[in-house]
C-alpha cells in the first residue's frame, strides 16, 4: 500500500537529508532561511556552538517601507540585509541551507541578493 504523505512532510523529508550532508562553523556558518505565507527570514548559524550570529527577516524595523512582506522584492531585501550584517561580523563565506524548499522564486532572489552584497557559497 502506497503511504501518503503531505507537502509538509516531503519538506521535511527533503530538509533531514539536506542537513546531514552541511553544517555550518564559526568559519563558514549556516545560511539557513524560512519562508512562512507572511514573512520571510534568514538566519546565520554556527552548527558547532549552536548559536545564530545574525539575523534578518521582514519584521525588522528598516523592512518597515515594503507593501508586500512575501514577495520576491521582499527576499531580495532580507538577503542584501543578512549580507550587510554578516559583513560587519567578519564573516564572507556561508553554507546555503534551503530548508527543504526548491530554488526558485523568493529563496534564490534572497541567495542571489546575498551573493550582490558580498556573500560567497
Amino acid at each position: 500500500m502506497i503511504k501518503k504523505t503531505s507537502k509538509k512532510e516531503l519538506r521535511q523529508g527533503r530538509h533531514q537529508r539536506i542537513r546531514v550532508k552541511l553544517s555550518g562553523t564559526a568559519e563558514t556558518p549556516r545560511l539557513c532561511i524560512y519562508r512562512s505565507l507572511n514573512h520571510i527570514y534568514a538566519q546565520l548559524i554556527d552548527d558547532g556552538k549552536g548559536v545564530t550570529l545574525a539575523a534578518a527577516s521582514t519584521l525588522d524595523k528598516d523592512m518597515a517601507d515594503l507593501g508586500s512582506s512575501s514577495n520576491v522584492e521582499a527576499a531580495k531585501r532580507v538577503g542584501g540585509s543578512i549580507a550587510v550584517k554578516a559583513k560587519e561580523k567578519g564573516i564572507t563565506t556561508v553554507v546555503f541551507d534551503r530548508n527543504g524548499r526548491k530554488y526558485h522564486g523568493c529563496v534564490s532572489a534572497l541567495a542571489d541578493a546575498a551573493r550582490e552584497n558580498g556573500l560567497v557559497f
